[in-house]
């Protein structure tokens, strides 16, 4: 019995994705990445805003094909669109013989059993699972980086998302949990570590009655063969002085901060439901940036929120201006139902966001260029990641400044020998919009 995988949106998904492979495994399930030989396909989908769930719908629909090309038996739906749609999905698509919710990745067995009976079943949790450090988990990405969920759910009511009413109330594993699993990670090559939640700042408020994140890295760092340690998606409301230290102070933490802050209009903020206002945001990030010397700092911001006028988009604007962002992700505002602002007057027009998006995506490239140009003549340890598939001198890899997958690549001219996991010391020749050109330092 064969079973293949398609993984869509987040990392945080990814790692549901790996502890369902090891669950299968378990049982005695071969994983293969051909679908046609598969008698399972599993989609784990995303369903965070429309192209998400246009992609997942779309893909859902690929697979399905091969139930006629193939030998699939059995076609399940899991992840974020099954926890949010559920009976409707297995109505509309008769193709899909199991609905998996979030809270129920744990029940993959379950399904696979029950649709291999000829059933076609809704399988949902509670949404207070959280797989620990005893879960199986196959690891997909390659063997040098991995993903560590710290923490699932969300109590932010941000009135844009929908993440809280998928993947439920705020919880978090325990310090000694997550080590154990960093330690068996680094035990098998891992060399970077990838803290990843909804929150990553709240976590252990719910077990321990405080933000934990200081004390969780302080003593990851001390894991035997963690290299580089990250952690993404940062709530800017406890982005506390301490945490700052701390990431100033451990040389294996990335100075990497992931702080997603939606918007700059202190109105459009208030509307947004977020408890920022723009004075707050520039007090952090200029905290950040005395405290932390060479810190990178990426944000995430979304146009076209109901209600935003030219005007408050300006303000947008001239802060991403004024700030200079190393790294800037934009989103356009989609309407998702069971959220705040979906029925919001004065939604604005597609065209208008979209205008708005590559203006303000057009302003950050020149500033992204600016600062990597910035770097040239200056030295960063590299991780390698492979080699140009045309060019057999120059090795591909990533700086301490990037994250994995969201950010752009380092190219290592005149280096034939470096292989994917090393870790090598190289001079910045140029920099360009999102990549920058390195050579390597001989020793």
């Amino acid at each position: 019995m064969k079973a293949g995988f398609v993984s869509l949106g987040c990392a945080k998904n990814l790692i549901d994705t790996e502890v369902m492979l090891g669950l299968l495994q378990k049982h005695g399930i071969e994983i293969t990445n051909r679908p046609a030989k598969a008698d399972i396909l599993i989609v784990n989908t995303c369903a965070f805003i429309q192209s998400a769930k246009e992609e997942s719908i779309t893909t859902i629909i690929n697979m399905a094909d091969f139930k006629e090309s193939g030998r699939c038996r059995s076609l399940i739906v899991a992840g974020c669109l099954g926890e949010r749609y559920r009976q409707e999905l297995l109505d509309e698509i008769p193709e899909a013989d199991a609905i998996l919710g979030t809270g129920a990745w744990h029940r993959i067995m379950e399904a696979v059993e029950e649709t291999l009976k000829g059933h076609r079943v809704v399988l949902v949790g509670e949404n207070e699972t959280i797989y620990d450090a005893k879960t199986p988990r196959i690891i997909t990405t390659p063997a040098y980086t991995a993903y560590v969920k710290i923490a699932e759910g969300c109590n932010h009511a941000c009135a844009f998302c929908a993440i809280p009413g998928i993947r439920g109330r705020f919880r978090s594993r325990s310090v000694e949990d997550i080590r154990e699993e960093v330690a068996a990670l680094a035990a098998k090559g891992v060399k970077e570590i990838n803290l990843i939640a909804q929150d990553t700042t709240g976590y252990g408020l719910d077990l321990y009655g405080r933000p934990q994140l200081p004390q969780l890295l302080q003593n990851l760092a001390k894991v035997d063969g963690v290299e580089w340690l990250r952690f993404l998606y940062a709530y800017p409301t406890l982005f506390t002085d301490e945490l700052i230290e701390t990431i100033a102070a451990e040389p294996k933490i990335c100075k990497y901060v992931d702080l997603p802050l939606q918007h700059a209009s202190d109105r459009i903020l208030k509307a947004m439901k977020r408890p920022d206002t723009q004075e707050k945001l520039q007090a952090l990030i200029k905290k950040i940036r005395e405290n932390i010397p060479g810190v990178t700092l990426r944000s995430t911001f979304m146009v076209g929120f109901p209600g935003e006028t030219e005007a408050e988009y300006q303000i947008l604007r001239d802060f991403v201006e004024k700030m200079r962002f190393d790294k800037l992700g934009v989103f356009t505002y989609s309407r998702e139902e069971g959220t705040a602002a979906y029925d919001l007057p004065e939604q604005v027009p597609e065209e208008i966001m979209q205008e708005r998006y590559h203006d303000l995506m057009s302003l950050q490239a020149r500033i992204s260029q600016e600062i990597n140009e910035s770097w040239e003549g200056k030295e960063l340890d590299i991780l390698v990641e492979g080699r140009d598939e045309e060019l057999e001198n120059i090795a591909i890899g990533r700086s301490r400044r990037e994250a994995p997958e969201v950010d752009g690549c380092v190219y290592i001219e005149g280096d034939a020998d470096s292989q994917p996991g090393d870790i090598i010391r190289a001079k910045v020749l140029q920099g360009f919009t999102y990549d920058v050109a390195v050579e390597k330092v001989k020793i």
